[in-house]
Order: C-alpha cells, then sequence, then structure tokens
C-alpha cells in the first residue's frame, strides 16, 4: 500500500470585526486567522507541528495582511474619537479658565459641534467638567493619534480659541493648551506658533 505523507498549512479563525482595509482602502469586514503546519497522510491533517503565526483577512478583497493592520482606525472609530477629542479639550481649557464664563462655554460647544457632535449642549459641558484629568487627557490622546499634522494644528487652534473666548489666555490655560498640544505628538516650539497666530488672529 502507497502511503503519501507531506507538509499541509492549516488556519483557523480566532477573531472576526470590521477594520480598514489596506488594500481596499475602506472600513471592511475581516477575519483574523492562526496558522500551523502539520504532518499529513493523504492530505488528512494527523500531526501538529510548528506554529505560522497569524493574518488579517479581509473578506472583500480576500487580500492577506499582518495583525498590525488592525491598528489603523475605522472611519466609524474616527468619527467617534474627533469629537470626544474635542470636548475633553475643551473642557481641559475651560477648567483652567473660568468654566462659567457663557461667551467660552458657547465657543466650546460651536467647536465641539463642528468636529460632529451635534447634540453637544451646555448640559454636556458641566458633565465634562466633572470628569477626572486623566481620562480627558486619554480622550485628546486617542484623537491625536488620528489626525496628520495639519488636522493637530486646526484641532488645538480650536481649543485656543474657547480658551480666548473668555478673555486673553491666562497661565494655567496655556499650560494646558501645551500639555494638549504634548498629547498630541506636536513640538512646544510648534504648538507656540499654533497658538501665538491664533491669539493673533482673535485681535
Amino acid at each position: 500500500m502507497l502511503l503519501v505523507f507531506g507538509l499541509t498549512a492549516v488556519f483557523r479563525t480566532v477573531s472576526e470585526g470590521t477594520f480598514h482595509c489596506p488594500r481596499c482602502g475602506g472600513d471592511r469586514a475581516y477575519r483574523r486567522r492562526a496558522g500551523r503546519r502539520w504532518c499529513s497522510l493523504f492530505l488528512v491533517p494527523l500531526v501538529p507541528l510548528w506554529r505560522l503565526g497569524q493574518v488579517v483577512e479581509c473578506r472583500a478583497c480576500r487580500g492577506r495582511f499582518a495583525p498590525a493592520a488592525l491598528r489603523t482606525a475605522t472611519a466609524r472609530q474616527m468619527a467617534a474619537a474627533l469629537p470626544a477629542g474635542m470636548r475633553a479639550a475643551a473642557a481641559l481649557v475651560l477648567d483652567a479658565g473660568d468654566p462659567s464664563d457663557g461667551t467660552a462655554r458657547a465657543r466650546a460647544v460651536e467647536a465641539v459641534r463642528g468636529y460632529g457632535g451635534t447634540d453637544y449642549d451646555t448640559a454636556s459641558v458641566d458633565a465634562d467638567l466633572a470628569l477626572r484629568r486623566e481620562f480627558l487627557e486619554d480622550e485628546v490622546a486617542l484623537a491625536g493619534s488620528h489626525l496628520a499634522v495639519e488636522a493637530k494644528e486646526w484641532f488645538l487652534a480650536q481649543a485656543v480659541r474657547v480658551g480666548l473666548a473668555g478673555g486673553p489666555l491666562g497661565d494655567a490655560q496655556r499650560s494646558v493648551l501645551h500639555r494638549i498640544a504634548e498629547l498630541m505628538g506636536m513640538s512646544r516650539a510648534y504648538a507656540l506658533g499654533v497658538i501665538v497666530t491664533a491669539e493673533g488672529a482673535a485681535r
């Protein structure tokens, strides 16, 4: 009797979800698959050998990518992160100045709505001001991770305008604005340029 031995790669699905497919260029369903090499008899896997690692497979184009592809934010994640980040930045700036200033609060509402937070209002401002500083900073950092350099500049400028709505920036507000820039990965010099430019435009 002729026995046919060989090696066979077997993949199994370990998770599924939605990701930004590098090949399709949009949000797509994926399955994360783990592979293993088996010793086979008549193409039937019998003895497990070594692991082959994991791949992410797009269900639309069937492209396979390293698991690092899952780190890229989907359009839905970005749509949620940006208004949340601006809410947090506005709350930090307001808290560093006069949180009760009506003009500054109105500017904060306008800034958040500009990022898609259409249901944001003054009651939401109060809720955000009650949040822990660490949480707010995490939200800013998350938003910044999704933004290009020019978009980070615009984001910081919006936060500066929130502070300026209540009058000239105080030292505490300047410190917070530099912290916001740092959380987004901007250098101190770059942040200073954005702040000074926004102050000049407000005069």
